[in-house]
């Protein structure tokens, strides 16, 4: 073992010391609380996504001939394609509700504040390319309910004025769902989308590296503590514990709750209800109440605003005497995003 040592020190020179000194950084001691470590939850999950991604693909086939019987085949004849395809499911659930909770989290603790305003945008986009994943994934089944869901999303995207049309156009790869549109989703889910993500997901930490961590004091807590402990082992064991707790939720969901398969796509057939997944719920029933082009213009300005969220939320504190204003429109945004999706999902499908 020594000669194994001195070889790869010969050739590496650089010592454990130096590792721990490099990523031993001090983590505010309010990271003790399980709830402030949910960004790794993520990040975890993604790592769940690509494997399985990756095991899936082997199988899948991006055609419309070929797509449902592959994905019939990874569930009822492949060795463990049940389970491998169930972990995929039910990790893109956990992914998208883990993000939320995390962008919740930041926004309610003001940690977009400044110097942080980039970082909070950083995490904004993470989250749209989360939803992305979990909608073009969500098509690539080629159900009768997903087919017509991605031809759903594709005319409100064709809502958008001036550029709708090219919107629809990128996404189906023509003017309607063609031979060529799997592939296209494909591409976009299992390419486009992760590499973004792997980018995006480096350069916010790389950002939380350089700022480090807002740091926060709670009455609670005891008199005399250490204002800071180190990442390794502490903060490590947390993020290790957390790892391990997701590993059992989501066996156990793939397992007492698999992925199911629903009838195949008939594109001369319009369902008379067509039901998305969870997490579009809120826009669904936001398309509902108004006619499309106020709903996906009005979409989009709460989009805006919640990526310029850190100037606003600066000019309301620096112009009025309310400096908590934001909590209470967050607390209002949050009544109102879970009233909708409850109301959507209360609606007989």
């Amino acid at each position: 073992m020594q000669q194994i040592q001195s070889w790869v020190t010969e050739r590496l020179p650089v010592s454990g010391r130096q590792l721990r000194e490099l990523t031993n950084e001090p983590v505010p001691y309010h990271m003790k609380r399980w709830w402030f470590a949910l960004g790794g939850t993520p990040a975890y999950l993604f790592v769940v996504q690509i494997v399985t991604g990756i095991l899936l693909a082997f199988y899948y086939e991006a055609s419309p001939s070929g797509a449902y019987d592959s994905v019939r085949y990874i569930t009822h004849e492949a060795n463990y394609g049940w389970f491998v395809r169930s972990l995929h499911k039910w990790a893109a659930t956990l992914m998208i509700a883990a993000v939320i909770l995390h962008q919740m989290r930041v926004y309610f603790t003001g940690g977009y504040r400044k110097p942080r305003e980039i970082n909070w945008m950083v995490g904004m986009c993470l989250l749209l390319c989360t939803l992305m994943l979990g909608f073009t994934g969500y098509s690539l089944v080629f159900e009768q309910l997903s087919y017509w869901g991605a031809t759903v999303g594709a005319n409100i995207a064709d809502s958008v004025p001036l550029v709708g049309g090219l919107f629809k156009s990128m996404l189906l790869a023509g003017d309607s769902y063609n031979e060529r549109t799997l592939s296209r989703f494909f591409v976009i889910h299992a390419a486009i989308l992760p590499v973004a993500m792997t980018g995006l997901i480096f350069l916010h930490i790389t950002i939380i590296r350089l700022q480090g961590v807002t740091e926060f004091r709670f009455k609670d807590e005891p008199q005399g503590k250490p204002e800071h402990f180190n990442f390794y082992p502490d903060h490590l064991y947390t993020e290790l514990i957390l790892g391990l707790v997701l590993m059992i939720v989501l066996t156990s969901l793939a397992i007492l709750l698999p992925a199911e398969l629903g009838p195949r796509a008939d594109p001369l057939t319009t369902p008379e209800i067509i039901k998305p997944e969870w997490f579009f719920y809120v826009a669904f029933r936001w398309l509902k109440l108004f006619s499309a082009t106020v709903a996906v213009l009005s979409m989009g300005l709460v989009v805006f605003t919640m990526f310029a969220w850190p100037f606003v939320d600066s000019w309301i504190r620096r112009r009025t005497r309310y400096q908590e204003a934001s909590v209470w429109i967050g607390i209002a945004a949050v009544a109102l995003i879970i009233g909708l999706t409850v109301w959507e999902a209360a609606v007989a499908h």
